[in-house]
């Protein structure tokens, strides 16, 4: 993410100019948009001619630049876009004001977002001003006859290309070199900066001398970590050993898996941890929280006012970061955050146990 320009809006509004520069960073806009906001940016719309002598064609494109009050978020994952739907409050045609429109922000598009930003909002922009800074990465898994390659983003990881050669005796073995020859090769043909090779056994280093011999320039990208499994297992296991932090520091994946295992094993043993709004808002009340672990969109849904809790979330957050504590937003894209979903939501892990 890249912001252009900070400023005041009215009614005490904060102004931000901003520049998402990946995928990444429209997700993490969707997830800080709300009903109200505005929003402002260069777009097309279909304009109706009162023209009593030019033949109905049903209105022509023109290019105008709107604000608008934001009624609702998409983001729209495999179109690489967000759609903001809402009133035009703001036009450079003033006969467009009132109408409904939709602004699709695409990679790079500079839009202003204007409302008043809540801190976790603020910090999620500002974490993924910092994240574009950091390299992007792959993390290829292998074993005997089989290899995947995912990729590593900040909503989650997700599969890319996945192979399968039995190799050894028999029919229809074939040689570990065919294996290899289409793993690097798939390697290869994306443009990363890094490139974790997994799993367990000599396989992993027989392919990475492989690609070596074959492949030069993607060698050089490649760090090599022991896993005990290939595809999601063994990625989730290059995750939690921090194999992704050395080459992507401020990747969140990874702490989201770590505070998530914290809270599963305090789960299991009876130690320091609560899950559910009730008992959370409960632990905030003593000041016992000091990781405060909700997922984002049903962050979003009570902010809007669509949730089901009894409780205030934002005092909620508000009276953890008083307190000291901290506050995780879970991915709801992210394993970690599916199973925080399973619990309700919202969890904490605690200074002490409450009795």
């Amino acid at each position: 993410m890249r912001i252009s320009s900070r400023g005041r809006g009215e009614e005490g509004r904060e102004r931000i100019t901003l520049v998402p520069e990946n995928v990444d960073d429209l997700w993490h806009l969707s997830h800080v948009l709300e009903s109200g906001d505005l929003v402002s940016g260069d777009t097309t719309r279909r304009i109706q001619r009162d023209d009593d002598q030019m033949r109905d064609t049903g209105g022509q494109r023109e290019h105008l630049h709107v604000t608008i009050s934001v009624d609702d978020v998409e983001f729209a994952r495999f179109a690489n876009r967000l759609r903001v739907g809402g009133e035009i409050v703001g036009c450079s045609r003033e006969d467009q004001l009132g109408h409904h429109h939709t602004l699709n922000v695409e990679e790079h598009d500079e839009v202003t977002v204007e409302k008043h930003f809540k801190p976790d909002q603020k910090k999620r922009i500002e974490e993924a001003e910092q994240a574009a800074e950091n390299p992007d990465v792959v993390i290829a898994t292998v074993e005997e006859g089989e290899a995947h390659v995912h990729t590593v983003a900040q909503y989650g990881t997700e599969e890319r290309f996945s192979f399968t050669a039995p190799t050894g005796k028999g029919e229809y073995a074939r040689p570990r070199s065919e294996l290899f020859a289409e793993l690097g090769k798939a390697l290869a043909r994306m443009d990363v900066d890094a490139i974790i090779l997994a799993g367990p056994g000599f396989t992993k280093q027989d392919a990475r001398d492989y690609i070596a011999e074959n492949h030069r320039d993607v060698v050089d990208k490649i760090t090599v970590v022991d896993t005990s499994s290939v595809g999601d297992r063994g990625v989730h296991e290059v995750l939690k050993r921090g194999a992704v932090d050395e080459v992507q520091t401020q990747t969140r994946i990874s702490k989201e898996a770590d505070l998530l295992d914290d809270l599963m094993e305090g789960i299991a043993t009876g130690e320091k941890v609560t899950y559910g709004v009730d008992s959370t808002a409960e632990a905030a009340e003593f000041g016992a929280v000091e990781t405060l672990l909700v997922l984002d969109e049903r962050l979003r849904e009570e902010r809007q006012g669509a949730g089901e809790w009894d409780v205030d979330v934002n005092e909620l957050i508000q009276t953890v970061e008083r307190q000291g504590g901290e506050v995780a937003v879970f991915s709801s894209e992210f394993d970690p955050g599916r199973q925080l979903k399973n619990l309700g939501g919202i969890a904490a892990l605690l200074r002490y146990r409450l009795q």
